[in-house]
């Protein structure tokens, strides 16, 4: 299958990235990496954090690309020294960090609704910038573009000279999927049309998404105009993105989650295939570099699902890494989690510095 957009890959960006992904204090206020959710008894178990925890440790567990990894092998601990120093109690306001926002542009329309997107300029850039974009969580149900505890997380990716956005795309039950994965994907197509407008490198966007947000950005990371999901506005242009950050999305969506609502699948995806629906159906040699966060204490999304996307995506030749967040739960920010989130996010802005610049 052929894919727009590739992006080459070698084993010596690999090494680069992983002597860069150290875990880098940064000192952050954040209490989840999701969007707040609306009271949904739907929702309950995929859109809140859970607080269970398991045997601590103090170890960093990441594995590199390139090599598919035996689930018996022990995983390769990276330094915890930093490279890296970020000025504490910074970020918790983003007006300081922003030379300018534009809020509430109109993407795409469908379904005569204006669907939204959200950008951030950082202090200073000049010509074609690279552009994270922020994919929400909220069981493909509930949640918002704003960035709420998000905002340290936005805001170090501002002084590491990125444009970032956040978008809104339509939601569960109102509306079923494929409809999130066809509004994200016109956003990446909106931003490529008007690359110069916004001051965008249209050669150079990531994604970045938890939960539900994570198994979106894992579908812009993993799928080309065959899947299907490419209609509506701007089909000129490619909705492939450069590189991904996954956090905790599921990611095969025909395994069991004991977690969670018989009825919240059906509900968001009716008679849509779920194998079609999941980003382990799709992958491919030239798909873009991936860093994935996940909990081993997760019960809404257990760690086999990050295992078993590490494990196709390394098969396939894809570069990525998982990092084991020990203590970790659904949403992470527990106080006994190693690596902290403070460090997960210093890793994340790390991970697009090095794939994106």
């Amino acid at each position: 299958m052929m894919k727009t957009m590739k992006k080459k890959s070698t084993a010596a960006l690999i090494v680069l990235l992983a002597a860069s992904l150290s875990c880098n204090l940064l000192t952050s206020s954040l209490s989840q990496l999701t969007s707040p959710t609306e009271a949904n008894p739907l929702l309950t178990a995929m859109a809140a954090s859970t607080t269970e925890a398991a045997p601590s440790t103090s170890t960093v567990n990441v594995r590199p690309s390139m090599t598919p990894v035996p689930a018996t092998q022990e995983f390769i601990v990276l330094p915890t020294s930093p490279s890296t120093s970020y000025p504490p109690g910074g970020g918790t306001e983003l007006a300081g960090h922003a030379s300018k926002i534009d809020r509430d542009i109109v993407y795409c329309t469908t379904d005569n609704i204006d669907l939204q997107l959200d950008l951030y300029y950082p202090k200073s850039f000049s010509g074609p910038t690279p552009a994270v974009i922020f994919v929400h969580g909220g069981a493909w149900s509930s949640g918002d573009k704003t960035p709420g505890s998000l905002v340290n997380a936005f805001s170090y990716l501002l002084d590491a000279g990125f444009i970032v956005g956040s978008v809104n795309y339509r939601l569960a039950p109102e509306y079923q999927f494929p409809a999130m994965i066809e509004d994200v994907k016109c956003a990446i197509r909106f931003l490529r049309a008007n690359a110069a407008t916004y001051s965008i490198n249209p050669d150079k966007i990531g994604a970045w998404g938890a939960s539900a947000g994570g198994h979106l950005v894992s579908l812009l990371g993993v799928t080309d105009p065959s899947a299907g999901f490419d209609v509506g506005q701007y089909l000129d242009q490619s909705s492939r993105v450069q590189t991904v950050v996954d956090m905790f999305g599921p990611e095969d969506l025909t395994t069991r989650f004991p977690k969670v609502d018989v009825n919240l699948l059906a509900n968001v995806f009716g008679s849509f295939s779920l194998a079609q629906g999941s980003p382990v159906t799709y992958i491919t040699p030239d798909d873009p570099p991936f860093l994935i966060l996940q909990g081993d204490a997760d019960t809404v999304v257990p760690l086999n699902q990050s295992q078993e996307f590490y494990d196709k995506l390394t098969a396939a030749g894809v570069p990525a890494q998982l990092v084991i967040v020990h203590n970790g739960p659904h949403g992470l920010g527990a106080p006994n989690e190693s690596p902290s989130l403070s460090e997960l996010i210093s890793m994340i802005v790390q991970f697009f510095e090095a794939t994106l610049k």
